[in-house]
């Protein structure tokens, strides 16, 4: 038996962001004279969705997604992946040596406090 509390952490897990064709449909609803709340249960998003989507609209007249703020990840995937090797090829290496050695390979400005939390969230420590 589950109890109120689980159900309401399985419903608030993130989903993934609308298509471009739903989005437009709620647009097309909208001026088509619907509701918010009609709209909302007609195409089953949530209402707060159907509002943003609608405010977002009338704003900057586009629903397509802008850019996220913030600054952007200097690791990628390639220079995890050369990391993780890196570290499991010799365990003894430190901090420094490994960041020089991803300066050389993958040519990653990399410093050494990224390359310690980047080894943090792996999972190495110490």
């Amino acid at each position: 038996m589950q109890t109120a509390s689980a159900n309401v952490c399985e419903r608030m897990g993130r989903s993934q962001e609308l298509s471009e064709f739903k989005r437009g449909t709620v647009i097309g609803c909208y001026l088509c004279n619907k509701s918010i709340r009609e709209i909302s249960l007609l195409l089953n998003i949530p209402r707060s969705t159907v509002s943003d989507i609608i405010t977002k609209w009338r704003q900057l007249g586009t629903t397509a997604t802008q850019p996220q703020s913030g600054r952007p990840r200097k690791m990628t995937e390639r220079g995890q992946h050369m990391l993780n090797h890196t570290v499991r090829r010799s365990h003894q290496m430190s901090i420094e040596s490994i960041a020089k050695d991803l300066q050389t390979s993958c040519g990653l400005q990399i410093s050494t406090t990224t390359v310690h939390r980047e080894l943090h969230g792996m999972g190495f420590h110490g």
